[in-house]
């Protein structure tokens, strides 16, 4: 361990992302489907988005306005997409920071066409569609081609690019076929009634990518927002039971965690229960006397600390508090003494969340 190290330390394998984003992008241009590369789950970290760049992304994406600001600081090419639908205290920064923006709303459609017309600049917007997941979106059909009409008829700095959904990341609604047949439904609807084509008719995000891998997603789906998938590829196959995506790399990133205590203890508890850290009242098994070891990372960096994979054999993640995590290493064939370093692979969860902390050092490597 050099002594210029510090921990807890996030690898970044710039290699193994950009192998991934090839592999998703090539797959989704070959059906016809252009990529946002989404950046926030790496908190817009430059030369990953450069990378996505390169691998042919159509537009840099965040639901995070300060992520946009920060790439065009960076001075990386667009366009750029906003993915979360604005407030309509941030649409100066909207107008000005933003080439796209998901909305659904026309309140907030109609103030995007007085900054516009303030700053004397187009925009352009993809209304999205609710199909079930109950997160943002018109739930009626009507109301969004009507939506769309009035953009297009009557906001002349608001541009009508498209519609969209999203599934699967409130209410954990699977994208289906049936469900992409329906955007293409709504997609036609808006078509006939403005009387043109939409250069966008965007099926969703990362999940939505399974159907590009069982070569199902519907002809007409043309674009995708898609971060995690590039960033991970875990959720995918450990969600949604797919056991062929050995194409992609699920170890981009590593957390390097190091030992600050190792003894033998109780597995149980000693004294009255109460309340944890975090107000609740965790259950604990007695497994006897077990050997222990805590590292120097916890849930005020990765927010939920059971989502650790620790990469060793015989190392399992008992829980923690917001500082530590308390690992059982009974079974551990090594020997493990403070200073040592543990590595974990990470799911979407903890890659976010470490990402985001000012107490973890990232570093990218080969």
């Amino acid at each position: 361990m050099s002594g210029q190290d510090r921990y807890p330390l996030l690898e970044i394998s710039i290699g193994k992302f950009v192998h991934n984003a090839t592999e998703i992008l090539s797959r989704c241009a070959a059906q016809g489907i252009s990529v946002a590369g989404v950046v926030k789950g790496y908190a817009a970290f430059p030369e990953l988005a450069s990378a996505l760049s390169r691998c042919g992304a159509s537009q840099l994406a965040s639901s995070r306005i300060r992520h946009l600001a920060e790439l065009r600081r960076a001075g990386l090419p667009g366009p750029y997409m906003l993915l979360r639908i604005p407030m309509i205290s941030e649409l100066r920064d909207v107008v000005d920071l933003a080439d796209y923006s998901l909305q659904s709303d026309l309140a907030t459609l109609r103030a995007l066409q007085d900054e516009c017309l303030a700053q004397n600049k187009k925009h352009k917007v993809i209304l999205m569609a609710d199909l079930g997941d109950l997160r943002e979106g018109f739930w009626h059909a009507d109301e969004l081609v009507r939506a769309c009409v009035e953009v297009e008829e009557e906001l002349s700095m608001v541009e009508l690019a498209g519609v969209g959904t999203n599934l699967g990341c409130y209410g954990a609604i699977q994208p289906t076929p049936e469900k992409m047949h329906a955007l293409l439904g709504i997609a036609r609807r808006v078509e006939a009634a403005i009387g043109r084509k939409l250069e966008i008719v965007s099926g969703g995000a990362t999940s939505s990518y399974t159907l590009v891998h069982w070569n199902t997603m519907p002809e007409g789906i043309n674009h995708l927002r898609i971060g995690e998938g590039i960033s991970l590829a875990y959720d995918l196959p450990v969600d949604w039971g797919i056991e062929d995506m050995d194409y992609l790399h699920q170890d981009v990133y590593t957390l390097k965690a190091q030992v600050i205590e190792v003894r033998e203890k109780p597995s149980y508890p000693q004294g009255t229960f109460c309340i944890d850290a975090f107000g609740g009242k965790p259950v604990f098994t007695d497994r006897g006397i077990r050997k222990r070891a805590l590292v120097a990372v916890g849930r005020a960096d990765v927010a939920d600390i059971h989502r650790l994979m620790p990469r060793a054999a015989g190392i399992e993640v008992l829980g923690g508090s917001s500082d530590h995590t308390i690992l059982d290493v009974e079974n551990y064939p090594g020997e493990l003494r403070a200073g040592d370093i543990v590595e974990f692979d990470l799911n979407y969860t903890t890659q976010l969340f470490l990402m985001l902390s000012p107490d973890v050092i990232k570093r990218l490597v080969a």
